[in-house]
């Protein structure tokens, strides 16, 4: 059966370049996107969906015939989406709710890489009726460590501590205040590492593990990596200190493979793209996360590189049966500078036109987060990432000059940005 028409669950910039690489692939290829943003619009069919109604997508994909479902977010996967297409037959790019615990659940994940001897920080769990093993653990660490909510915050679940007292008031946050809600009424802690990050995709059938180009986000919203934590202020790939074969190698070997066949043993097989976040210390690479999807910024860089066709490999994996191995890029480099809206990451603007998106090179590509379109097609601001403009050179530099070159021929009222992606990086501690 060939592939006719995908359905993809989400709406931000990944949701985009997603769409786009399949287009790519099979420029005929009818493709909905659900709920989709304002880029989408344009290259496909956006219909208006609660991505965390499992019942609903499943329903949508049955009524438009829909061979192939990719699902984008966290709380789409952690919602059942998976479960219930394919309780209906229908393929899915997309782990189980069950498989998802990877990343919903901190606790969940510690175990998992615990058992399959995945490198990672020292840590323990626990709840409000643990405060004093988890304080004994802090000064322990001499405040040195990271508070993370157990389940899903939007990215927004972990606190950085350097001392007692910052610990000490993060446990009071998540466990006595329910700064984060469900989701931090336990808590994983762990100690604080040190060292450059870097995220590594892996897009797995369940026992096969096939490994995309590395890449490595900006997370704070100033230059220099200042300021309050963001979803990602831009992106390049791949970084040179995790662009070798061997690199890759080790990766795979050491911490993605080793993750999928502890969920197949545990009756959780991963189908979809498992995302490593690693610290590289220097004692050696140090697992800081698995998220159950591709990340954000980073599908905008990795994907322009791929020299595979992408919505091949999502219904091998669909189908159990993706080549184990690395997948082939193209030479060079890519990087993406996002673009965000007034007042992000807080109280965010919204409503603000959106203009020089058509003077952008033709090879150069825009990915639509937070945007919107009026009826008579005018471009709005509809979120706190906005636009994500994505380059490709020779090298870094070279993807950087033109990635900000282009950045610049786009406006909107307040749009913020950071002058230094692609940069070199100092190592910096977090876990």
């Amino acid at each position: 059966m060939g592939i006719g028409r995908v359905l993809i669950v989400g709406s931000g910039g990944r949701e985009h370049a997603l769409a786009w690489a399949c287009l790519r692939d099979v420029p005929d290829l009818a493709v909905i996107v659900a709920p989709g943003n304002g880029g989408t619009a344009t290259m496909a069919e956006n219909v208006p969906l609660d991505v965390t109604d499992a019942a609903a997508v499943a329903r949508l994909a049955a009524e438009r015939d829909v061979d192939l479902v990719v699902i984008g977010p966290d709380a789409a996967a952690a919602a059942g989406v998976a479960d219930a297409c394919t309780a209906r037959g229908i393929l899915v790019f997309g782990p189980t709710a069950a498989a998802a615990r990877i990343e919903s659940s901190k606790t969940f994940a510690k175990h998992v890489m615990e058992a399959a001897g995945i490198p990672t920080a020292r840590w323990i769990a626990g709840d409000a009726a643990d405060r004093k093993r988890l304080s004994a653990f802090v000064a322990e660490l001499a405040g040195r460590c990271v508070v993370k909510a157990d389940g899903l915050a939007l990215g927004k679940g972990v606190m950085v501590c350097g001392n007692l007292d910052e610990a000490e008031r993060a446990l009071d946050e998540c466990l006595g205040e329910l700064r984060f809600g469900d989701a931090g009424r336990h808590v994983v802690v762990e100690e604080l590492l040190s060292g450059t990050e870097v995220s590594v995709f892996g897009l797995s059938d369940g026992r096969n593990v096939r490994t995309l180009v590395p890449a490595r986000d900006n997370k704070r919203i100033f230059d220099g990596d200042r300021g309050p934590n963001t979803g990602g202020m831009g992106s390049i790939a791949p970084p040179a200190d995790a662009s070798s074969d061997a690199f890759i190698d080790e990766v795979t070997r050491s911490v993605l493979a080793p993750c999928i066949d502890a969920l197949h043993v545990r009756e959780t097989s991963f189908v979809g793209c498992l995302y490593a976040g690693l610290m590289l210390t220097p004692d050696g690479i140090r697992v800081l996360e698995f998220n159950a999807r591709f990340g954000d910024p980073e599908t905008q860089v990795v994907l322009p590189l791929l020299d595979e066709s992408l919505l091949e490999m999502f219904t091998a994996c669909a189908r159990g049966e993706v080549p184990a191995g690395v997948a082939s890029a193209k030479p060079g480099a890519a990087v993406g500078v996002v673009a965000a809206a007034a007042g992000y990451p807080g109280d965010v603007r919204r409503g603000d036109v959106i203009t020089g998106i058509e003077a952008l090179d033709d090879d150069v590509h825009c990915f639509h987060a937070g945007t919107a379109r009026d009826a008579d097609g005018t471009l709005r601001t509809a979120g706190g990432r906005v636009l994500c403009v994505t380059a490709t050179g020779a090298d870094v530099d070279a993807a950087r000059a033109r990635a900000y070159g282009n950045l610049a021929r786009v406006h909107f009222d307040g749009m913020q940005a950071r002058t230094d992606i692609g940069l070199p990086v100092t190592a910096g501690a977090r876990s």
